[in-house]
């Protein structure tokens, strides 16, 4: 990461509870309640149906160009330990025994449940965050600065960051295949479920769908749709025949959206809100324009250097050219003044053998 950039970063947390006072709704600059854009999509998560394949994994992979793992997705093994989403892998899949291990696993998943009104995006001072129609909940790493609250925001812990990249380093987190959706496609990871553990619809119908299967199979399910309502509700929904929390899902959360429990921040401090993003994008423009100088002076710096190296190369030729002219014309007038030389020596000799033969 650029200096700049860590400069910046250390502003953000000098700044403390400023930057809370803008939190806002990833759909727009409001406290009421957000139900969620019209017709849009979501995904049913049954764990009773899941059995542990990961071939959601391997279809996410693929679908979105990301690095192939150190272990191949058909290698089960690594469902033996706990995982987490990573900047290489959008969504796991975790294998629970909440009923001891004499007793078949229980599978759950991990990864963005694109918040209906997200607290990645209501954390979000430069508008990263975006909650789009389609449902997902989109991210532009264009206008993103690394402050990385997003990462404290979420309850679910998912954003993950790619502290490997130095220079450029992104975000990274499920995408709910936003382009896909886009084009009339379905998620990766629910077009390769061999069991339809991953059901997509509009989410009206995959509540709908949620709550018959429990009507239908009491025996088999609890008796909550996951997701529903919690944090302000998910586009993500979860069906499971054990407590959730059994299964790597928090019941802690309440029903309160991400924007509403910062209201009253808004509300109490309004000087911080209407100073402080101009502050804060001041901060931000200056740093930028510090890092683009350093950069121009940078290239500059290695313009001359070339330059200098070429004309000193060019000189060098110039004098190599010179040498090995003078050492032609040399070789060339040693090699006439030897054959002079020897031509000379013929006649005398020639000479020589003619005054013998006469005698």
């Amino acid at each position: 990461m650029s200096i700049s950039r860590r400069r910046f970063l250390s502003w953000m947390g000098a700044a403390g509870a400023g930057t809370a006072a803008l939190a806002r709704p990833g759909h727009s600059a409001t406290t009421q309640h957000f139900e969620g854009y019209a017709d849009a999509g979501a995904v049913l998560f049954d764990s009773v149906i899941c059995i542990g394949c990961r071939r959601c994994e391997a279809a996410c992979n693929q679908v979105n160009d990301l690095p192939a793992p150190e272990r191949p997705f058909d290698d089960l093994t690594v469902l033996d330990e706990r995982r987490r989403t990573h900047w290489d892998s959008y969504m796991v899949i975790n294998k629970y025994y909440p009923n001891g291990k004499e007793n078949p696993p229980v599978y759950g998943r991990m990864g963005c449940n694109h918040c209906l009104e997200p607290a990645c995006a209501s954390a979000c001072f430069v508008r990263a965050f975006d909650k789009a129609p389609t449902a997902a909940v989109t991210y532009d790493e264009t206008v993103c600065v690394g402050c990385r609250y997003c990462m404290v925001a979420c309850p679910f812990e998912i954003p993950t960051y790619e502290y490997h990249k130095v220079i450029s380093p992104r975000i990274s987190k499920c995408t709910f295949c936003h382009p896909r959706l886009e084009k009339g496609l379905l998620p990766g990871c629910v077009e390769g479920c061999p069991t339809e553990a991953l059901t997509f619809g509009t989410r009206e119908d995959i509540i709908a769908t949620a709550k018959e299967r429990i009507r239908r199979h009491p025996d088999r399910y609890i008796d909550h749709v996951y997701g529903e309502k919690e944090m302000g509700g998910t586009s993500w929904l979860y069906l499971s025949g054990v407590p959730f929390s059994q299964v790597g899902k928090r019941e802690d959360l309440g029903y309160i959206a991400a924007p509403k429990l910062t209201s009253g921040a808004l509300a109490a401090v309004p000087i911080v809100v209407g100073l402080w993003p101009v502050l804060l994008t001041g901060i931000y423009a200056v740093s930028k324009r510090r890092e683009k100088i350093a950069k121009e002076e940078k290239e500059n710096a290695v313009a001359q250097a070339i330059s200098a190296e070429k004309a000193e190369a060019e000189a060098k030729l110039t004098q190599e050219k010179e040498k090995a002219k003078k050492d032609k014309e040399a070789a060339v007038e040693k090699a006439v003044k030897k054959a002079l030389e020897d031509a000379a020596k013929e006649a005398e000799e020639a000479g020589k053998k003619d005054s013998e033969e006469e005698s």
